[in-house]
């Protein structure tokens, strides 16, 4: 891998690291509701489940979806499901106060385990393998992860962190709730492009 091949891949990860998404949304949500060291077990979870989710599509997952696309439908469906489910809970999530009463953070296994359902996680996994390891090497595969692991999780904090600063500010209730409402709705609307495809 060139120097110039490995530059074009931070910045490929930088910027779909930090662009809105499912994941963004909901530590930024997290970090506002329950601060950023409760949000922590959420954040590596996305690295981590995404790193995985990566390198078992880099080893032959992606060949299994052009055998069988009805799997890539399926998993449309339940990404869409289940990205409505969390978008309310989100919307209805308890002030910070009370938080440990009628709420929790995700942790660390949910956060891993919803890189599988995450429309964008897809997109920017298929992307990464395929233009960045055709080759489908496993120490190619390795180094991709690697990169995308160092800059996924400070993009990742950077959302939480800004949701934490933001707590401040949704010390009232009322502001907190069009706050968490606003989130879901953003949330939803990540699905665009899954339920309009181009």
């Amino acid at each position: 891998m060139t120097y110039d091949i490995i530059l074009s891949l931070a910045a490929f990860a930088l910027v779909s690291s930090l662009t809105p998404g499912p994941n963004n949304l909901m530590v930024l949500a997290s970090g506002a509701n329950f601060g950023y060291r409760l949000t922590l077990p959420h954040m590596l979870g996305i690295t981590v489940g995404f790193l995985v989710m990566m390198v078992l599509l880099g080893v032959g997952l992606a060949q299994m979806f052009s055998l069988y696309p009805m799997l890539k439908s399926m998993l449309r469906v339940v990404s869409v499901v289940y990205l409505i489910y969390l978008a309310w809970k989100i919307a209805n999530a308890a002030p910070p106060q009370n938080a440990v009463e009628k709420g929790k953070p995700m942790t660390f296994l949910q956060a891993a385990l919803f890189q599988w359902v995450n429309p964008k996680a897809w997109a920017m996994a298929l992307t990464a393998v395929t233009v960045y390891a055709p080759s489908q090497e496993l120490v190619v595969i390795a180094v991709v992860a690697l990169i995308f692991g160092l800059i996924n999780f400070p993009s990742v904090s950077a959302w939480a962190f800004l949701g934490q600063r933001i707590q401040v500010f949704l010390i009232n209730n009322k502001r907190l709730q069009v706050f968490n409402i606003s989130m879901a709705v953003l949330l939803l609307g990540s699905l665009y492009p899954v339920l309009v495809p181009a």
